[in-house]
């Protein structure tokens, strides 16, 4: 297809940068609004959750709760995986290939994809939301602020996957700042409505996910509006290509898979989990959830720089660059492995800080400070993983980037949940365990993969 003058000189300008421009500079230059975009977009859940734990009489339920449906939220985010996991690598290495018909047609089909994937979610979650947040350890007390918070929240499906899934394109056409900008703009307006219809409405933990859907929306509008109008854009979304391309929809989908997984493990794990946990009572799901949140303070600045950084990788790769790649793999595991290590060995040592941002709650504080180390040891050696399984989905390695998506939650925490707590004890401590286990067994074996497929990839690359 013919691109206009504006779109032929953004994309001569975008091949400058991966090609010319120091591969650190270029790397942090895109991460960066990355990950302020993600630590901002971290406050839809975060602000939630302290905002609910604190209200009065009722916090600690309602924040298990809400809890509960972090299952279902998370499931329903795994979807824009498959299209921005899947479909902004491929495009970036189109670009790399200076291919920018292939280009445009992943990204229209991915377009399509989410406004199916937007459909389908709420008319099955709907009628399925209240066994679902049984399943996941509700009980008489939680399951009806769960099922208050969901069904509100349901309603904003489509705005969640078009501003989760789309922003990675933006990224990967040179415009992270955009995407940083249409994030925080919702963040804050959510920051703002929390405690008004929580406080001033009294609206409950329906006002709460209110908030997060309108906030939602207006990220949304933001993002659709660059990739249809804004000059900025390198490729846009196109009404002539009315329908997804089957091809480009496979190879998204092969690719996609893996982060896709990675997400909705995420999920499957938490109806593990909490539905584990729910056998030694409420308290320890509330203290879950907080760990979870906390998790969240050092693993979403990784997902951040990992997304600002696979468009850069895709590109060398595209572009038949290995110099380029090595180099762009060294910065990127130095950053993940260094922040990985240093915040979640302080969390392991000093978790009571965090605990109280949620509660004031002394019981539930205890529980989270016990809990905190068994739970999280294993993490402070998972940015090996990380680094090594970004770059797999970045160079296209669709099936091993699969098998380590199912490894560390399918193979190994789902058994180990329910095993251990029959050989430890109190046999909840066997289910935080089992987290801390499973990671840091994934990473050693992701490591050793990645040391003898990476070779392989550069040498590809260079024949």
């Amino acid at each position: 297809m013919t691109h206009d003058p504006e779109e032929n000189s953004s994309m001569h300008s975008l091949e400058e940068r991966y090609q010319k421009e120091p591969v650190a500079r270029l790397m942090f230059s895109m991460a960066l609004p990355q990950v302020a975009a993600q630590l901002v977009n971290l406050l839809y859940s975060i602000v939630d959750r302290v905002y609910i734990g604190h209200i009065r009489n009722v916090g600690t339920a309602s924040l298990a709760g809400v809890g509960l449906c972090n299952t279902v939220v998370i499931l329903i985010s795994a979807f824009t995986s498959l299209v921005g996991g899947g479909g902004s690598p491929l495009f970036s290495m189109a670009l790399g290939r200076e291919d920018a018909d292939e280009a445009d047609r992943i990204l229209n089909s991915g377009f399509h994809l989410l406004v199916f994937f937007s459909i389908a979610l709420m008319a099955i979650l709907y009628p399925l939301m209240r066994p679902l947040l049984t399943l996941c350890g509700g009980s008489p007390v939680t399951l009806p602020y769960a099922v208050s918070y969901l069904s509100t929240y349901l309603a904003g499906t489509p705005a969640v996957l078009f501003s989760l899934g789309l922003s990675p394109f933006i990224n990967a056409e040179g415009a992270p700042r955009f995407a940083f900008l249409a994030t925080t703009t919702g963040a804050v307006l959510n920051i703002i409505l929390d405690p008004v219809f929580l406080f001033v409405f009294h609206m409950g933990v329906a006002g709460a996910s209110l908030a997060t859907v309108l906030s939602q929306v207006v990220s949304a509008v933001l993002i659709l509006y660059f990739l249809i109008q804004s000059p900025r854009a390198v490729l846009k979304l196109h009404r002539t290509r009315l329908f997804p391309d089957p091809a480009v929809v496979r190879r998204m989908l092969s690719l996609g898979v893996s982060p896709f997984v990675m997400t909705a493990t995420e999920s499957v794990i938490g109806f593990v989990l909490n539905g584990q946990l729910a056998k030694f009572g409420d308290l320890y799901v509330s203290a879950l959830t907080i760990l979870q949140s906390g998790m969240q303070f050092v693993t979403v600045p990784l997902q951040g720089f990992s997304q600002g950084c696979i468009p850069v990788l895709s590109y060398q790769y595209g572009h038949r660059s290995p110099e380029r790649l090595k180099a762009a793999f060294r910065v990127l595991s130095l950053v993940l492995v260094t922040w990985n290590a240093a915040f979640f060995l302080f969390f392991v040592l000093c978790p009571s800080p965090v605990a109280h941002l949620f509660t004031q709650d002394p019981e539930l504080i205890a529980a989270v400070s016990k809990a905190a180390p068994v739970f999280l040891s294993g993490m402070i050696i998972f940015g090996l993983q990380r680094a090594s399984q970004n770059t797999f989905v970045a160079t296209g390695q669709a099936k091993i980037s699969l098998f380590i998506a199912f490894l560390r939650k399918i193979f190994l925490l789902v058994p180990l949940a329910y095993l251990l707590p029959h050989f430890v004890t109190p046999g909840y401590n066997g289910v935080f365990l089992a987290e801390s286990v499973a990671d840091a067994t994934a990473a050693t074996i992701c490591t050793l993969l990645f040391l003898n497929r990476f070779p392989k990839i550069l040498q590809s690359i260079t024949d």
